[in-house]
Parts: C-alpha cells; structure tokens; sequence
C-alpha cells in the first residue's frame, strides 16, 4: 500500500467515527478563540474554558479586554499556568488588534505571529479552525502521531507539519487537526496508548518496544 493510500484510509477512519470533529475550547467569535488559544499553551482544554467563561463574560472583544485592564485579566485565569505572562499577552494583543487592524483579528499567518504570545501553532489553529485555510497546527500530540504511526516523522514540529502537510489528502485538510488531536488525546496516548481499541492501528507502524514520543 502506497503512503497516500495509507493516509487517505486513515482519514476515512477517522471521519467515519467523528464526521464533524470540532476544538475542545469553548469561543464564540475569532477574537475568543485566539484568546483561547494563546491561553491554552502548558494548559488542557479543560482547564482554559472553565476560566474563559469567566473572561468571556467580562470581555469578547479587543476593546472590551482592553477597557478591562491587565490585572482584571490576570484575577480571571489565575487558575491556569503561566498566567501573569498570558494576561499580559492577552492585553497587549487586545490593544494591538485595535490600534493595527481596527479591531479585527488578521487572517493571514505572518500579522498573526507578530502578536504576543502567538507562534506558529497558535497562527495554524486559528486560521484552520476559523478561516478553514489548509495550515495544520502540530502540538505533542500531532507530533507523536506523525512519528508513531509513521505518515509524518520528524524530530522538529516544523519537519513534522512540512510532512503532514505533503501528504493529507485535500478533502481531509479541513479537519486533519481535529481528528488527529483528539485521536491522540484520546486514543494513542503517549504512555499506554489504547492500540485495541485503534480503529486506524492496522496503518501504524508502532510497536511497545519503540520509544514513546512524550
């Protein structure tokens, strides 16, 4: 079986279990979901949206988290980890979209990364999951799915995403990242993945004798 042929009937696998797959942050505009984003880097999704909704509540827009204020910001998501720095980032990019581009988050990936606290992964979710572009954001999980089941290795995140990117069948591209982290969150964990209950393990090339990719 070919390498695309192996893709394309992963994809389908995973398509036919969840046909709609959809983030785990909770966001109501592409304002919230950046701001989601950004907050969830060393944080679960979990953790992020039960502080987001306190946040959101207070604040869905660049002018509104500006009108409130960085300590305001850094009380709101105190639970979740590294938030003096998240809240200042959340701030200034608040304040930034405002004075840059009248209030509205950019759709291209070079304006986004010029955003504090927001790199690559976070510019490929946004646009992905938003303005459905074919970027994909590769996080541990995608990274150990590359390398583990054998479609995208790499010992970068950027070797790994130029390789996804090469070989994700088009009609796929929408949804890859979805499918992907879910399929590794919940599935092919990083320690003791659940290979019996695999619908894809027959394409993968790992075995329990491999290193495990944290």
């Amino acid at each position: 079986m070919s390498v695309k042929s192996k893709v394309n009937n992963i994809f389908k696998v995973l398509k036919e279990k969840n046909p709609n797959p959809k983030t785990e942050l909770e966001y109501s505009s592409v304002f919230t979901l950046l701001v989601a984003v950004v907050l969830s880097a060393q944080s679960t999704d979990k953790g992020v949206n039960s502080v987001t909704r306190k946040l959101f509540k207070e604040a869905n827009t660049p002018q509104k988290m500006v009108e409130l204020g960085e300590k305001k910001i850094k009380k709101l998501i105190s639970k979740i980890g590294l938030f003096n720095t998240k809240s200042k980032n959340v701030f200034l990019l608040s304040k930034i979209l405002i004075e840059k581009f009248s209030g509205e988050v950019p759709s291209d990936r070079d304006s986004l990364v010029k955003l504090p606290g927001v790199g690559r992964k976070t510019a490929n979710v946004v646009l992905n999951t938003f303005f459905n572009k074919p970027y994909i954001a590769v996080d541990t999980h995608l990274f150990r799915l590359g390398n583990r089941i054998g479609i995208a290795k790499g010992k970068t995140t950027l070797e790994v995403e130029n390789n996804y990117l090469k070989i994700i069948p088009k009609w796929a591209m929408k949804n890859a990242h979805h499918w992907l982290i879910l399929h590794g969150r919940y599935i092919c964990k990083a320690r003791n993945p659940l290979c019996n209950e695999c619908g894809i393990s027959k394409f993968c090339e790992f075995s329990k004798e491999e290193k495990i990719y944290e």
